[in-house]
């Protein structure tokens, strides 16, 4: 007989279909950041790094927020809290 109360570790790491959900195929914010992050070794200076850098923090945000609020379950949504914050105080103490 199968118990159908979720267990700490089910509410954590598993999504509504049941799979365990640590990592995902990246999405578009994710490959923008990357992509901007890249560049930046390129372009290290001028306007063209500046624009990068902000298209880098504005993907990174974005991603972190679409994770905290629509994250699968709640270790992905941990992640966005983190990511977060991290963008945030690396703005702060910038």
């Amino acid at each position: 007989m199968q118990s159908t109360e979720s267990t700490l570790f089910d509410k954590i790491f598993r999504d509504n279909n049941g799979n365990i959900v640590i990592a995902q195929p990246p999405n578009l914010p994710i490959i923008l950041w990357a992509v901007a992050s890249l560049l930046k070794l390129v372009f290290t200076s001028g306007e063209i790094n500046i624009g990068l850098d902000a298209v880098a923090y504005g993907a990174l945000f974005t991603w972190g927020w679409e994770e905290l609020f629509q994250g699968v379950n709640y270790f992905r949504r941990t992640l966005g809290l983190i990511v977060l914050v991290g963008v945030i105080l690396s703005r702060i103490s910038a």
